[in-house]
């Protein structure tokens, strides 16, 4: 990872703006010295990231592992998705790139679409809680995998739910037991828009 990703990556898990005074602080260094390694595209090394995590106090989704591994830079959207229309999802312009390592994708493929986006509310209480960062593999007309979690549209609303599907129906469960069980029958099944499925999910720490 380079520094200026670096520091897009600071402000996008903080919340914060994160300057290269900030950077040069954290590290022990001067500004002018961040500046120059900037334009000469230098890496940060996995000392330099634990300064970071403990300057800022959070951990930085595990990157310093991904040093070691095969890293890709997917998609994150900050406000989740700006609207869902009818036969298509219109994904919010606001968004970064996040270095993710492959093995924190279950079932990672080249081929693949990933994105990732946060969770709100209870629904998926325990396995997913409010604030955690989903992973998610873009649906690309796959048939239903019973009992995964998918991030779908249905009349205009997101939802984050497992979903089941039979001949006639797909079931709809929440993991948290205060929800109800769900049910779309067959002759609505056009109304559900497949975004995607959860592969990963990334626990907020705060």
């Amino acid at each position: 990872m380079k520094l200026d990703e670096l520091i897009s990556v600071i402000t996008n898990q903080t919340g914060s703006a994160v300057n290269q005074s900030m950077l040069a602080e954290s590290l022990g260094v001067t500004r002018q010295t961040i500046s120059n390694r900037i334009k000469n595209e230098s890496e940060v090394t996995v000392s330099e990231l634990e300064k970071v995590e403990q300057y800022f106090n959070f951990k930085l989704y595990r990157v310093t592992d991904a040093l070691s591994a095969d890293v890709i830079y997917i998609d994150y959207y900050t406000d989740v998705f700006a609207s869902c229309g009818t036969g298509s999802i219109v994904f919010s312009s606001e968004k970064s790139k996040l270095p993710i390592a492959e093995s924190m994708i279950s079932g990672y493929s080249k081929s693949k679409l990933y994105s990732m986006i946060n969770a709100t509310g209870n629904s998926m209480s325990p396995t997913i809680e409010h604030g955690d960062k989903l992973i998610v593999e873009h649906w690309s007309g796959d048939q239903i995998q019973d009992n995964k979690i998918y991030v779908f549209c249905y009349n205009g609303e997101f939802f984050v739910k497992r979903l089941s599907k039979n001949i006639d129906e797909i079931i709809i469960k929440s993991d948290n037991p205060e929800y109800r069980v769900r049910t779309i029958e067959k002759s609505a099944f056009d109304d559900l828009i497949l975004v995607g499925k959860i592969v990963g999910i990334i626990k907020n720490l705060a």
